[in-house]
């Protein structure tokens, strides 16, 4: 079998959908044949494309003035088209709808092959910051749900994401739910590695610690994170929060936090690219705090799940689908005090805390070597159904 995955982002770049099309493509490559089409995004070397046990195809790209992502060019580049050309794949799987998605589509038309496409985000959100005309919005997320609705089926990241495309979007192809899942392991020794972030960042034993980690950008409430935390701290409850990541809003954040008075109590980390570092800083945080609406269903609460770290959402997020209230995470009104107000009743509450931290271990925490073994069943039975549907066709 040859696999295609399109995305219109990829490394150095960092966020949620390039780390699942890694994760699919690191673990498909130990069954099948497996290429990555994406861009050459800024801070790209080819001879890192090398490291990876998967083939990279990549297109030139733009940078876009003010943003994190790049403008694909797939179909001015030969050096793109030519081994997309000579793949000779099996099936595609699209990662994104815009341009090496699209070309991912129209390469699944020619040779008659099936195409998948994962339901990743909200675009309706994005689209409204960027156009603000609503005729606008509508004419863009159409364009973009006809590339969707011509795949023979798609693959939602949780049932609320189905919904949305569904009801909301107008998506007409078959839909069915694929979780995400993570590539992260249990720490060993948690106490050795809560020593090792103490250390890092100037931390006492004994002392409680938030995280966060993804993009720094206030599309994600960061900024309501913060001022969740200063409503703590004038309650007089002793914390350190932890943001880990980049983005666009690093120098925003960091004037909000000098502004209300956190600086003494608010940690910004950076970038951390290690896994085991990573793995660390989960660990030893007591929450993860992700009041996200933006999010469709983010890989960061997998990863806290799996050192048991409960995560507090706040309602109407859509990647709050997979959690259950009280029983594996928290979610509170969206309103700054009543976030606050969940943050401290586990803070208050030892017992429940123990019970939202077995739980979310045991019920929310999914391993990629789970879902791709489903991914690549799913595959095959596409393929042969593609197939048999052309010899039907073939016959009449």
């Amino acid at each position: 079998m040859k696999v295609g995955l399109f995305i219109d982002t990829f490394y150095p770049m960092v966020d949620g959908v390039i780390k699942v099309v890694d994760n699919y493509a690191r673990r498909l490559a130990n069954k099948c044949e497996v290429t990555v089409f994406c861009p050459a995004v800024k801070g790209y070397n080819p001879k890192d494309d090398k490291k990876f046990p998967y083939e990279i195809v990549r297109c030139t790209a733009l940078p876009i003035p003010g943003q994190d992502y790049s403008l694909p060019l797939p179909l001015a580049d030969p050096a793109f088209n030519l081994p997309l050309i000579k793949s000779d794949l099996d099936i595609v799987h699209i990662h994104s709808p815009f341009a090496v998605g699209t070309a991912g589509v129209f390469y699944s038309k020619i040779h008659q092959i099936p195409v998948v496409g994962t339901l990743h985000s909200q675009y309706r959100q994005d689209f409204e910051r960027t156009f603000k005309l609503e005729p606008t919005v509508k004419m863009a997320l159409n364009t973009l749900m006809m590339t969707f609705s011509t795949c023979d089926e798609c693959w939602a990241v949780n049932p609320a994401i189905r919904d949305l495309y569904v009801n909301e979007y107008g998506l007409t192809a078959p839909c069915k739910v694929m979780l995400n899942a993570t590539d992260h392991l249990p720490v060993a020794d948690p106490a050795a590695a809560a020593e090792r972030v103490n250390k890092r960042y100037g931390i006492e034993a004994g002392e409680t610690v938030f995280l966060f980690v993804g993009r720094i950008n206030f599309q994600k409430n960061l900024d309501f994170t913060v001022r969740a935390l200063k409503i703590l701290k004038d309650r007089h409850i002793q914390f350190k929060m932890i943001f880990v990541g980049q983005g666009l809003d690093e120098d925003r954040l960091a004037a909000l936090v000098r502004e209300l008075g956190l600086e003494d109590r608010i940690i910004m980390a950076g970038l951390v690219g290690g896994r085991e570092d990573l793995q660390d800083l989960y660990s030893r945080a007591k929450l993860f705090l992700f009041p996200s609406l933006y999010d469709a269903n983010s890989l960061v609460q997998i990863e806290a799940a799996c050192q048991g770290t409960p995560t507090v959402f706040i309602r109407g997020a859509r990647t709050a689908a997979t959690v259950t209230d009280g029983v594996n995470a928290l979610i509170s009104d969206p309103t700054e005090e009543a976030f606050a107000d969940a943050i401290q009743s586990v803070l208050d509450d030892p017992a429940l805390y123990d019970r939202l931290s077995t739980a979310a271990r045991k019920q929310l925490y999914l391993d990629w070597d789970t879902v791709v073994d489903r991914v690549y069943d799913k595959y095959q039975e596409l393929i042969a159904a593609k197939k048999a549907d052309l010899e039907t066709k073939k016959r009449l």
